[in-house]
């Protein structure tokens, strides 16, 4: 199915307060000097060097936009997603604190968040185990194991598994390096969003100055992050930052409406997996509820269209990773959506490519041909 044929749901953010100074209360969550301090940290890691920051211009003049930018992050240390920035740099400050003597992290994951740890864990020497739900693909369950974590099958969505972590480090005296965040859980979560700023952070090194930001939801871990550090270097001239979700899994977005956190029910069954998130972070959405401007809430269609789109330019996209295209190529087509977002032909978007075929087998079903055929 074309893009072209299919729809979004779009709700400007009713609680916006887009004067607003990102102050104190905000910098306690996320700062820019955080940001500094974790891009020293992670630059001097083993690999590390900034993802590519693709132009797309037939995607820029099918879409009447001056440019979109897409920040590739499917080879990020070998991880083939962002989460690296994060669950490393998170396992790295807890090992700082607390030493590595009888260590063992844990977390839930819908895939990468649970690779990261476990990377981050076997680059410190300590144990991980990690919370997989039943929706979570058996190649991806075995990419983490391959990481050296136990890896624990429990719950029914991401949500569930989320739950048993916790239950098993309370048990056990573990550390939990989750992505997302609730009262009385606040200081890793922190260090895993900071993390995240290295994407922003990265792409400014690059010269671009994007006047429009799409950006996956999920928990909202990385869309505080990026939000975050516009917000408080820009303010009010920060770029117009539009939060994309699954439709079947759209937490903020029913946040957003509410005015309110409020958590989402069901299966949360869908093709987006890495974004199969029925509860937001309560950090995350400290930032977003008064500084994201829009959100959005877009069907699978569109992602796998966009993901063989992109195939036909070369570039192997996750499912998940290529939400925040997904949602601006639908709100591109759509008067209402560009009207309330002032997009024109001066535009420049920036969105993040935030996963590769994190399961080959996933992806070959999706797109019809195997990443390393594209790749090639």
């Amino acid at each position: 199915m074309s893009i072209n044929e299919l729809s979004a749901r779009f709700l400007p953010n009713p609680a916006l307060q887009r004067l607003k100074p990102y102050g104190a209360e905000e910098r306690a969550i996320l700062s820019m000097a955080g940001g500094v301090k974790a891009l020293a940290a992670i630059s001097q890691w083993e690999g590390y060097r900034p993802t590519p920051l693709l132009s797309l211009p037939t995607i820029a003049s099918a879409c009447g936009v001056a440019s979109v930018h897409y920040k590739d992050e499917g080879c990020r240390f070998g991880l083939k997603s962002f989460k690296a920035l994060g669950g490393g740099y998170a396992v790295q400050r807890l090992v700082e604190r607390h030493g590595t003597a009888g260590m063992t992290v844990t977390c839930a994951t819908d895939g990468n968040h649970g690779r990261a740890v476990a990377w981050g864990a076997r680059r410190a020497g300590i144990r991980a185990v990690i919370y997989v739900h039943e929706g979570v693909s058996e190649g991806r369950a075995a990419a983490i194991a391959g990481f050296g974590a136990d890896v624990r099958r429990e719950g029914r969505t991401y949500d569930d598994s989320v739950r048993a972590s916790a239950d098993a480090a309370s048990d056990h005296g573990w550390h939990i390096v989750s992505d997302t965040s609730w009262p009385g859980y606040e200081d890793t979560p922190k260090a895993v969003m900071q993390g995240y700023a290295v994407l922003a952070m990265e792409i400014e090194a690059e010269g671009v100055r994007p006047s429009h930001v799409f950006v996956q939801g999920g928990v909202g871990g990385l869309a505080a992050s990026v939000l975050s550090y516009r917000w408080e270097k820009f303010g009010a001239d920060r770029p117009v930052m539009t939060v994309v979700e699954p439709d079947k899994a759209a937490c903020l977005f029913a946040s957003a409406r509410a005015k309110a956190l409020t958590a989402v029910g069901g299966d949360l069954d869908t093709v987006m997996a890495g974004l199969a998130c029925g509860e937001p972070s309560l950090l995350a959405w400290h930032i977003l509820s008064p500084g994201a401007d829009a959100f959005m809430s877009i069907p699978d269609a569109a992602a796998v269209a966009t993901m063989r789109d992109l195939a036909e330019l070369g570039i192997v996209a996750g499912e998940s990773g290529v939400a925040g295209l997904a949602g601006f190529r639908l709100a591109a087509q759509d008067a209402a959506m560009r009207a309330a977002l002032s997009l024109d032909a001066t535009s420049r978007i920036v969105v993040y490519g935030t996963e590769g075929a994190t399961d080959p087998d996933v992806y070959r079903a999706l797109v019809g041909r195997s990443p390393k055929d594209i790749a090639s």
